[in-house]
């Protein structure tokens, strides 16, 4: 991974750029794929093809934490992260699966939402950031 804001190698899970000290998914002066040096209106890296936009920071791991624990069997710390198709899925198994099932679906999917949501609050911002905004990972 490279740090977005000086485009220097940076190991996966360090929570700042050891060339610049930002953390290294703030800015977006930098592809964090290969380094080479973007635009901050792109949204794909013309050299390794990595997608841009989604690194911008935007998503609140509190708010999509206390989501997945209190709403989480609807999906709707999936839809609050941009993971429609996820939360979709989330809200038909709940819904349709709940009525099939007598329930039982329903419970799973929530305990789903509710894991999710624990994961989301014990992890630290940067990590957050890194695996759920950046990184775009859906599930767990």
């Amino acid at each position: 991974m490279h740090c977005r804001n000086c485009g220097r190698e940076v190991a996966e899970k360090a929570p700042a750029c050891p060339g610049c000290g930002f953390p290294p998914l703030l800015e977006r002066k930098f592809c964090q794929g290969c380094g080479a040096p973007t635009d901050p209106r792109q949204v794909l890296c013309v050299r390794c093809g990595t997608a841009l936009a989604a690194s911008t920071g935007t998503r609140s791991k509190v708010l999509a934490g206390l989501l997945g624990i209190f709403l989480g069997g609807l999906g709707i710390h999936k839809f609050y992260l941009g993971y429609g198709k996820a939360g979709a899925i989330m809200l038909a198994a709940s819904l349709l699966g709940g009525l099939v099932s007598h329930g039982a679906i329903s419970a799973a999917v929530g305990a789903v939402g509710l894991v999710e949501g624990i994961i989301y609050l014990t992890r630290s911002d940067a990590d957050f950031e890194r695996t759920y905004v950046a990184g775009r990972r859906e599930w767990f």
